[in-house]
C-alpha cells in the first residue's frame, strides 16, 4: 500500500497470448441470489479472444510464483472458462506501479483488463487521477452497466440483491466501471489495526495500553527494561511507517481526525490542517527523538520489517490480521514459542473515550477490475470476470481448488489441515495465496466463511474483536468528484499531498519545528484546499442521493 507518484517511468508490456475461450460466465447460480437465464443467444461459445490483465502483485504470492497465472485458481479457472490470461504485475511498491500505471494510461498501451484502487480517492493505492468517471469520459475504460445487464447475470443479481452494493460501486452519474472486490459482511470487513508484543507487556507486569499516554509509558519501558531479554539496548519499541501514519489513522485518529478527508456531522473536513494534527506530530516528535520510533519509519521496507520482527527487536505497529498477527504467529512459532503478537486497542485521548477512528471498512474498497476501451472482446471478458461471483466462482476465489486446499464439510467449504498448519517458516497467508487471492482484494466477494477460517488463531479471533469497537462514523464513503471537477481536483489534492507527506516527515523528525506548524496550513490553504474542501462536500451530498 504506498505513495502518489505521478512521474512517467519506463515500461516493456507483455504481449497478449492468443487463447481460445469456451463458455465462460455461464456459472449463473450464485450465493447471494438466484440468477436469471441467459438467451440462447448468449449462451453460445466465446469467439476467439486475446485477454491480458494487469494487477499488482501481493508480496505473499510474489515470493512463491513469478505471475498470478501460476495460482491453483487461476489454472482453474482456465480449465473452467477455456481462458488463458497472460498476467502482467507492476513492482510491488505502490510508488512505482503506479508510475508504470500511468506510463501505460498515456502511451495507450493498454491490456484487456486493468485491475486498480478506481473508486479510491486517497490512500496508498493504485488509482486513475480524476476517477473512474473521467476514465470512461477519457476513453482509457469502458462503462459496464448495459454489459452487466446483458451478460454478467451472476453479479446483476448480487447487486439487485444489495442495493447498497450498487451504490457505492456507481459513480453520481451512475456508472459502473468494474468488476468489484465486496466483502460480505461485517466480518469481512475488519482486520487492521494497532498490535503489539503481549510477552514482553506480560514480561515487564505492563497492562495493555488504551491511551497516548498509556502508549508512552508502554514504549518508554520497552526502550529501557529489556523485554527481548538478550542484556543490549537494541529493543525498537514501535514501528509506523509514513504510510501506516495515513493508513486508517491507526494513531492519528486518537485526536478525532485522519490523514485525508472525513466528515463531522455531515460537514466535510481535511485532517492535516486540523489544529489537533498539530498535538499528533508534536506527540510522534517527541517518540522519535526520544528513539521510541523506528528510525527507519521514513523508509518503509517489508524485508527490513519482518527481519526486526522476527529477531525479537520490535515491540509494536499496526498490523493486518492475517498478514501481521497470522503471519508473525506462523514464522515465530518454532523460533520462538513465547512470541505473541496481539490486536491493541485503537488508542484515544482520555481513558474510558469511545474510539472514533478505526479501519472497518466499507462493503466496496475501491478496487475493482475494470475493461480497456482497447479490449475488443468486451462481451467474452465480462462473462470470464463474471464467473467469480457465481457460486463455482464463489467456491474457486474463496478457497481455492477442492481436494487440494479445500473440501466440502457438512454443505460448507473447509480448508484441509495442511492449509491453516503451514510448515514452520510459512505463514497461512502464504499457504492460502498458492491457491486463491482471497487475503487481499481481488473482484470477487469475499465470504464471512473464509475469513472465520482464516483468523484460525485466538488471537486473530480477538484482533477482529478489538479493532471492530471503533465507531468509524467520520469516514467518506467512495465519493467521487464530477467530469467537470475531476481534473482540479486530482491536480488540487495530489500537489497537496505530496507537500503534506513531505512535511510529516519533517515535522516528525524535527527537521521542521513544529512551531511553524501554521505556516504549513497557509501553504496548504493557498494550494486550494479549501476548493478542494468543497467539492468532496457536494461529492458527499451527491452521494447520500445515490
Amino acid at each position: 500500500m504506498k505513495k502518489r507518484l505521478t512521474q512517467v517511468g519506463s515500461v516493456v508490456l507483455l504481449s497478449a497470448l492468443v487463447i481460445s475461450v469456451t463458455a465462460c460466465g455461464d456459472d449463473t447460480s450464485s450465493t447471494s441470489s438466484s440468477a436469471t437465464p441467459q438467451s440462447s443467444a448468449e449462451s453460445q461459445p466465446p469467439k476467439l479472444t486475446k485477454l491480458t490483465y494487469w494487477v499488482a502483485n501481493h508480496s505473499a504470492a510474489s515470493g512463491q510464483m513469478k505471475t498470478y497465472a501460476e495460482m491453483g485458481m487461476y489454472k482453474e479457472l482456465e480449465k473452467a472458462t477455456g481462458v488463458k490470461v497472460d498476467f502482467q504485475h507492476p513492482p510491488l511498491e505502490v510508488p512505482q506501479a503506479q508510475e508504470q500505471f500511468n506510463l501505460m494510461i498515456a502511451t495507450n498501451e493498454l491490456p484487456d483488463v486493468i485491475e486498480a484502487s478506481w473508486g479510491a480517492t486517497s490512500g496508498a493505492v493504485i488509482r486513475y487521477p480524476g476517477g473512474p468517471e473521467k476514465a470512461i469520459l477519457d476513453k482509457k475504460i469502458i462503462k459496464l452497466n448495459d454489459l452487466i445487464d446483458k451478460y454478467a447475470p451472476n453479479l446483476k443479481k448480487l447487486l439487485a440483491a444489495h442495493p447498497d452494493w450498487k451504490k457505492q460501486i456507481s459513480t453520481d452519474e451512475g456508472s459502473i466501471y468494474a468488476f468489484p472486490f465486496l466483502r460480505g459482511d461485517d466480518k469481512v470487513r475488519v482486520f487492521f489495526g494497532p498490535s503489539i508484543r503481549q510477552d514482553w507487556l506480560d514480561k515487564l507486569g505492563l497492562k495493555m495500553p488504551t491511551t497516548i499516554d498509556e502508549w508512552y509509558t508502554v514504549l518508554k519501558a520497552f526502550k529501557e527494561k529489556d523485554p527481548n531479554g538478550n542484556g543490549k539496548a537494541d529493543e525498537i519499541p514501535i514501528y509506523l511507517d509514513k504510510n501506516l501514519f495515513s493508513t486508517d489513522a491507526p494513531f492519528l485518529g486518537a485526536w478525532g481526525i485522519n490523514y485525508s478527508f472525513y466528515q463531522d456531522g455531515g460537514t466535510v473536513k481535511y485532517g492535516p490542517i486540523q489544529p489537533e494534527y498539530k498535538e499528533f506530530l508534536a506527540t510522534m516528535n517527541k517518540w522519535y527523538k526520544e528513539g521510541l520510533l523506528d528510525k527507519d519509519f521514513a523508509a518503509p521496507n517489508d524485508k527490513l520489517f519482518d527481519n526486526k520482527m522476527t529477531t525479537n527487536l520490535l515491540g509494536a505497529t499496526a498490523s493486518f490480521n492475517g498478514g501481521g498477527i497470522g503471519k508473525y504467529a506462523g514464522l515465530m512459532k518454532d523460533k520462538d514459542p513465547k512470541f505473541d503478537l496481539e490486536a491493541a486497542p485503537y488508542p484515544v485521548l482520555k481513558a474510558g473515550d469511545k474510539a472514533i477512528w478505526g479501519q472497518k471498512d466499507f462493503a466496496y474498497n475501491g478496487v475493482g477490475a475494470a475493461i480497456s476501451a482497447v479490449n475488443k472482446n468486451p462481451i467474452e471478458t465480462v462473462k470470464w470476470l463474471d464467473y467469480a461471483y457465481g457460486e463455482k466462482g464463489d467456491l474457486l476465489f474463496n478457497y481455492g481448488v477442492e481436494g487440494t486446499s479445500y473440501k466440502m464439510e457438512n454443505g460448507k467449504a473447509t480448508f484441509l489441515p495442511e492449509i491453516l498448519n503451514p510448515p514452520a517458516g510459512t505463514s497461512i497467508q502464504q499457504s492460502i495465496a498458492k491457491y486463491n487471492r482471497a487475503t487481499w482484494s481481488a473482484p470477487f466477494v469475499l465470504s464471512d466463511n473464509f475469513q472465520l477460517q482464516y483468523l484460525a488463531l485466538p488471537q486473530q479471533k480477538k484482533a477482529l474483536e478489538v479493532w471492530s469497537k471503533p465507531t468509524a462514523e467520520r469516514k467518506i464513503p467512495l465519493v467521487s468528484p464530477t467530469q467537470d471537477e475531476s481534473s482540479k481536483f486530482a491536480s488540487i489534492v495530489t500537489d497537496i499531498q505530496t507537500y503534506q507527506d513531505e512535511m510529516l516527515l519533517k515535522f516528525i523528525m524535527g527537521v521542521e519545528p513544529i512551531d511553524n506548524f501554521d505556516s504549513y496550513v497557509k501553504k496548504i490553504k493557498s494550494m486550494g484546499i479549501d476548493d478542494a474542501i468543497k467539492i468532496q462536500q457536494g461529492a458527499l451530498e451527491r452521494f447520500n442521493k445515490r
